[in-house]
């Protein structure tokens, strides 16, 4: 009887041990770094020499772009390496160069404005709606970096109303403008760097996309507070995270409140966009602890300039109104792979659980004869507690895509729709599925 008790206390601990293993692999079966798991953020003390922008002449005012001064701070910090620090009071900025060396600190009640004339961002070879092509820089630019930070108590403002109100205008006059086609900035651009951290900071009012990594990799974003309004004036277009050909990314603790999507992997698109060196894929993401709360576009959004998404595991967050969980943008002329993405333990409400679509915004085959197929599978969505509209939404089209090995477990929904639509995928699996249907709010 004691080597039964012994037999079975051992098979209950190795069982608890393989969960506890099974948490910290990505949906492929590839280990999580140590790295995503252990993210540390230093104190101001750690950063290096302090150089506060106050001592150098910057004055606190919703009136002056004081661009020059603060790059002339951010280089002579790079010389010895250090801290640029902003202290409490309002300072206002067009585009900024952080160099090798150098971290950013916006102390409790810092706020880097951005400058409302396009005028203040000159023009510069970036990467924008997956292409690489001459266009505006953000606020902050971080180009060819290993290991800077951004953190502190205080606000990374983008003063978006007027371009907002201008690319709406815009719109009104033509339609079927991109929205390049409107000069706005984004809020905080990263591109070819490594072993990047943001914490703590406000990111708010980006005139377009509010934090664009490209072709990067090992970056933490932890504890961010990602805001754009929806009323008394709209945003556009301002994205909470966007992620373009990156790797190894942990998103924790964040709250995201935008007018768009709230963390959206890109990587390129055009037909022959899997050819091009200047794409890539996204891989190895994790997203953790998050609030999602009134985001218009999708908590999780694959597309619409991607060409290969793998290893993302988002867990543990909340939804408080979004159009989707997750939702995978189809485009017909871009060749695409989405596959091996874990969605588990999210609560909340929003208006569709899960859909896959075609995507057909800005569609160009350009010489291409036939149609570059998407494919999106081996997706699991599991111990999930979700009120929407619509559980799911997806038509089957195999012509232009295919939605294989797909599995629901665990889940309990509420909707107004809560039609499963087996026949449009190529393989799904509903195991411990309830779903309840609800009348029209």
């Amino acid at each position: 009887m004691k080597r039964t008790l012994l037999t079975l206390l051992f098979s209950v601990c190795v069982l608890c041990t393989l969960q506890a293993k099974s948490k910290n692999v990505f949906p492929d079966g590839t280990p999580i770094d140590k790295w995503f798991l252990k993210a540390e953020i230093p104190a101001l003390s750690e950063l290096g020499q302090v150089y506060h922008i106050g001592k150098f002449g910057a004055e606190s005012s919703t009136e002056k772009v004081q661009t020059e001064l603060i790059q002339s701070v951010i280089d002579k910090a790079a010389e010895t390496g250090g801290v640029v620090y902003i202290p409490e009071g309002i300072y206002k900025s067009g585009a900024l160069y952080f160099k090798q060396g150098t971290h950013l600190y916006l102390a409790k009640g810092a706020v880097l404005l951005g400058s409302e004339s396009i005028f203040d961002f000159p023009l510069t070879m970036t990467r924008i709606e997956g292409e690489v092509c001459k266009y505006f820089p953000a606020l902050i630019n971080v180009i060819g970096l290993d290991g800077f930070t951004i953190s502190g108590e205080g606000t990374i403002d983008g003063n978006g109303s007027d371009y907002w109100r201008a690319f709406r205008l815009r719109r009104q006059w033509n339609p079927k403008c991109t929205n390049k086609d409107e000069m706005r900035p984004r809020l905080v651009h990263v591109a070819y760097s490594k072993n990047i951290q943001f914490s703590g900071v406000a990111m708010q009012n980006s005139p377009f996309w509010t934090c664009h990594c490209y072709k990067s990799e090992f970056l933490q974003m932890i504890g961010l507070r990602i805001f754009s309004p929806i009323e008394p004036i709209r945003s556009a277009s301002a994205d909470g995270i966007d992620l373009d050909a990156c790797q190894n990314v942990l998103v924790k603790n964040c709250r995201i409140t935008v007018n768009d999507d709230a963390v959206c992997l890109k990587g390129g698109k055009g037909p022959y966009a899997d050819q091009d060196s200047t794409n890539g894929p996204c891989k190895q993401i994790l997203i953790e602890d998050c609030h999602f709360d009134h985001t218009t576009g999708s908590a999780l959004t694959c597309g619409s300039e991607s060409i290969h998404v793998r290893n993302v595991l988002m867990r543990n967050c909340r939804l408080d109104g979004a159009s989707h969980l997750v939702l995978f943008k189809m485009r017909p002329d871009t060749p695409q792979i989405y596959e091996f993405l874990t969605i588990e333990n999210i609560s909340g409400h929003c208006n569709r659980l899960f859909e896959a679509s075609a995507w057909k915004q800005f569609f160009d085959l350009k010489s291409r004869p036939d149609i570059p197929k998407t494919y999106c599978r081996n997706v699991t969505l599991k111990d999930l507690s979700i009120k929407c509209k619509q559980f799911i939404r997806l038509s089957r089209n195999d012509e232009q895509y295919e939605v294989s090995d797909i599995t629901f477990k665990n889940i309990s929904v509420q909707a107004q729709d809560i039609q499963r639509r087996q026949d449009a995928f190529n393989g799904v699996v509903f195991d411990d599925v309830h779903c309840i249907q609800i009348a029209a709010e």
